[in-house]
């Protein structure tokens, strides 16, 4: 197998896509001629030309409302907004439209479409490039919400996603684009939405995260083991709605202890919704106050100050340590 980075890996979900479905569709600002801010649509629009690899004028609103338009037709728009802070200029679409139309037609419309968003800090970016509000679209019914973690489940996501019935918004942790390789199948590969996935076995302390920090968590796991001797379970959400937490539940009736992980604001972010299952299923197994280690409640800063308010080893780390002596 090729080793890939996550961005030559949803690339070659997307070419694959269009290869094997004429009605798969992407659309967005500078995703054709430069191949997206990123890269990550590089090449598609020579492989299938402007009518399907689509450069929009720079209106988000538009590209989601034409996305809109195709799917209910009978299309499989994959739409891109360059950055996930750019989305806010068309959630009256995603909210009002996509979001609401199957149920508004009783089932009788459909809209198979995906918005892709790189998002998540880590890059020295500006504001609006570097927040991570998935919470929005969890929150928002009709929508599916997922974050891959590394180049094959995110080809393997981006694909079920595609082919999904249902409006999903992908968001692509951007801090991951080129931060590593990893062995991606050339033959076809899809993942489940809406099931976690362990990535690690322990029996001490269940360790849940997803997106861009995963990577700082399963780095504390193996600290924690070389350190202190701890046999750390890690699970990666991949999918934040429909959020299962029939595998969270399970580890944490195994370990008694658990720590989550999020790069999103504190209040009312997905750690808060995992706390509040975990306590409703799994409060007489718990050994010791659940904790979160997450973004602070205010903006994120501009690069300076960027690392502080980023979660990370050592942060993680100091929380698993203070709920294992709990």
């Amino acid at each position: 197998m090729a080793k890939m980075t996550m961005v030559q890996a949803i690339n070659l979900a997307l070419k694959q896509e269009m290869e094997k479905d004429d009605r798969v569709i992407v659309l967005g600002e500078d995703v054709g001629r430069d191949g997206g801010v990123f890269r990550v649509t590089d090449g598609l629009i020579d492989q299938f030309g402007e009518d399907r690899s689509l450069d929009t004028p720079l209106a988000e609103a538009a590209i989601v409302g034409m996305s809109i338009g195709m799917a209910v037709y009978g299309l499989r728009p994959v739409c891109e907004m360059q950055f996930s802070g750019f989305s806010y200029l068309a959630f009256h679409q995603i909210e009002c439209h996509v979001a609401r139309l199957r149920m508004r037609s009783q089932g009788m419309c459909q809209v198979p479409m995906v918005i892709r968003a790189p998002y998540g800090g880590g890059i020295r970016a500006l504001e609006h490039h570097s927040e991570s509000r998935e919470a929005y679209y969890a929150h928002t019914p009709g929508l599916k919400m997922v974050i891959p973690s590394g180049p094959r489940n995110a080809r393997a996501l981006l694909v079920s996603a595609i082919r999904d019935p249902d409006p999903v918004i992908f968001y692509e942790p951007k801090f991951l684009y080129r931060a590593f390789r990893e062995e991606v199948p050339e033959e076809e590969e899809t993942m489940p939405l809406g099931k976690p996935q362990k990535v690690r076995e322990g029996k001490d302390l269940t360790l849940i995260s997803y997106g861009a920090m995963m990577r700082a968590t399963l780095e504390a796991a193996e600290a924690l083991k070389e350190e202190d001797g701890v046999e750390t379970e890690v699970i990666d959400l991949l999918t934040i709605s429909p959020l299962d937490h029939g595998l969270l539940t399970e580890s944490v009736e195994k370990t008694g202890r658990a720590v989550i992980v999020h790069e999103a604001p504190r209040s009312f972010g997905p750690g808060a919704e995992i706390v509040a299952r975990l306590v409703e299923k799994s409060f007489f197994y718990l050994e010791a106050p659940i904790a979160r280690v997450t973004g602070f409640d205010v903006h994120i800063p501009l690069f300076s100050r960027e690392k502080m308010y980023l979660p990370g080893k050592e942060r993680i780390i100091r929380a698993a340590r203070k709920v294992l002596n709990t």
